[in-house]
């Protein structure tokens, strides 16, 4: 008997195109998303740490939101014995900047935040949203990772110019003409506290 060859991998397929090049278009909608912490299936919403062992580029509950820390600042000792740290974090949803002020060895909580990402199958406007200002837009969408038809996403508010990028792109993906013209569109999500959003998106021939 002649020796046995291993088959070459196959490569994953899309709904569009039978065969998925590297993608050639990328964009996310803010650099603070470039690196994540991700949890598996039930992981609690939150979790509780020491102030003192967060550090910039963490995540860090502030006034119920989840937020990742720009920059931290601790202070000296004072009379009762605790140096506090001071954060200055962003929202990941919304990008507003908050302050707090923990005692470094007292408990506080960080969030149990994730990623994932979803083809675009079809965005549906609804009654508050137009073609000239998508947000609010409905996506069905189907996940990468399972398959599955994904329907719980609609357009963001923020940042400012993602929901119209978002909806042109697909427009132009659908069309005959254009660069994109029959690319499959790909969004990119955060999930955090509840509430998943989408934070930037790829388009893949």
């Amino acid at each position: 008997l002649g020796s046995l060859v291993a088959a070459p991998p196959r490569r994953r397929t899309s709904a569009r195109n039978p065969v998925s090049p590297p993608p050639t278009y990328f964009t996310m909608a803010d650099d603070d998303v470039e690196t994540f912490e991700n949890e598996g299936a039930g992981a609690s919403a939150t979790i509780p740490m020491e102030a003192g062992q967060i550090r910039k580029g963490g995540y860090i509950m502030i006034k119920g939101c989840p937020c990742k820390v720009e920059s931290v600042s601790v202070s000296k000792t004072g009379k009762h014995g605790h140096a506090k740290c001071n954060f200055v974090a962003k929202d990941i949803f919304t990008g507003k900047r908050l302050e707090d002020i923990v005692p470094s060895t007292h408990g506080t909580t960080v969030p149990n935040v994730s990623r994932g990402e979803y083809m675009v199958l079809d965005i549906e406007l609804s009654e508050d949203a137009s073609e000239a200002n998508p947000t609010g837009a409905s996506l069905s969408c189907m996940a990468e990772d399972t398959g599955e038809e994904f329907n719980a996403l609609t357009l963001p508010s923020f940042p400012e110019t993602l929901a119209k990028e978002v909806y042109d792109i697909f427009q132009e993906c659908q069309g005959d003409d254009g660069e994109k013209a029959g690319h499959n569109l790909f969004v990119s999500t955060l999930s955090a506290v509840g509430h998943t959003q989408i934070v930037g998106y790829r388009t893949e021939a």
